[in-house]
């Protein structure tokens, strides 16, 4: 099936890191000098297609995050999980019976990767059994969803994060850190191409009771994220414009393509393109009054690739889930406070924009944003 996780597997093949690592040593277990013995992460992982497959993979090179259960509808996958990870039968559930997770103390939290539409009734029911959650992006399929979900973690008392592994990615980090340093002077411009010609019409990317909308629910909600970590402010106004050129393969509800607009309070705007129907659109651009930054791959699997007014970015690569993993557990573990955020409220205030991006299609001029 070809999807948007495939596309960024192909452009962004593995390469060999960088030799200069000191930036994210924490990140590789070939870095660190001491073995580590602090607390570990117990995940189980609910949904096990292609992207949980990424992430169980990864984890086998997190020293703070250990995978330990599984989650699924499909039994043949669960035993194929069980054989290869070493997972016991306790620790396997299924849809119907996974509020069962309750009384098991050996594990902490469940990372939930199933279709959009899945997550918000998956990540309550969760929070109810006292487990922490972690969730694949978008959090859900509009911001009311989204506060509900968030209403619910903190009435269990548990952690809701959301799977932005960009925010621990080294080449994005460094560009934060000039930006907050004022190597680019004042942020004027903003732009980001997320996009890629999808395959298979009859995936639930493309089935809105499953994925909440289009391309933009998928692969637009980067450049919606990436606009804000790379301004470093979140957007008071938003304009857009959709076109459909396949009306079949894009039905009612499922955008193909959106452009859309943000304004930010310092005055700096953002220009974005979302898009199921071109490929080779994996570019962010960051342009100030004293230089500009770009990522070229932006948010793929790896390698990013950065530069600047001043030269090529020298920055690791990282495999971004093992990464992911081991710096959320360090934040339920240990209450860390990452440079950008990934809780609730944080996937909270995309939801928002994206609730705003779809009525400003329809709508004629600025949609203000209160976020």
């Amino acid at each position: 099936m070809n999807s948007r996780r495939d596309f960024l597997q192909k452009i962004t093949a593995a390469t060999i890191a960088f030799p200069f690592l000191k930036m994210a040593a924490h990140a590789n277990n070939s870095l660190n000098q001491k073995p580590y013995e602090g607390p570990v992460l117990r995940v189980a992982i609910m949904g096990l297609g292609s992207y949980g497959t990424r992430v169980a993979e990864a984890m086998q090179d997190c020293t703070k995050a250990k995978l330990v259960g599984v989650i699924s509808g499909t039994p043949s996958k669960i035993q194929t999980w069980q054989s290869k990870y070493g997972i016991p039968e306790k620790n396997c559930y299924n849809y119907e019976n996974f509020d069962n997770i309750k009384s098991n103390p050996d594990i902490d939290a469940v990372y939930v990767i199933t279709p959009n539409a899945l997550h918000h009734d998956e990540v309550i029911r969760v929070a109810k059994a006292g487990k922490h959650v972690i969730c694949e992006k978008p959090m859900s399929i509009n911001a009311s969803q989204g506060q509900e979900m968030i209403d619910a973690c903190k009435k269990a008392n548990v952690k809701l994060l959301v799977g932005y592994r960009m925010h621990f990615e080294p080449h994005t980090l460094e560009i934060i850190r000039m930006r907050n340093e004022g190597d680019f002077g004042k942020i004027l411009f903003f732009q980001g191409l997320s996009g890629f010609t999808i395959g298979d019409p009859n995936q639930w990317r493309l089935n809105k009771k499953l994925s909440g909308g289009g391309a933009m629910m998928d692969i637009g909600i980067y450049s919606v994220n990436g606009s804000r970590y790379m301004i470093g402010e979140d957007p008071i106004w938003v304009t857009a414009e959709e076109t459909k050129n396949d009306p079949v393969k894009f039905k009612e509800g499922v955008d193909e393509t959106i452009q859309f607009q943000l304004g930010f309070p310092g005055g700096a705007v953002a220009s974005c393109l979302s898009t199921y129907s071109m490929n080779n659109l994996d570019r962010f651009f960051l342009n100030g009054g004293g230089g500009f930054a770009e990522l070229n791959p932006a948010t793929g699997y790896g390698p990013i690739r950065g530069r600047t007014n001043k030269g090529e970015l020298v920055a690791p690569i990282v495999t971004h889930q093992t990464v992911q993993m081991d710096e959320m557990a360090d934040i339920i573990l240990s209450g860390k406070k990452p440079i950008v955020p990934v809780d609730g409220e944080e996937a909270l205030k995309d939801l928002k924009i994206i609730d705003a991006i779809y009525k400003a299609v329809k709508t004629p001029g600025k949609i203000k944003l209160d976020l």
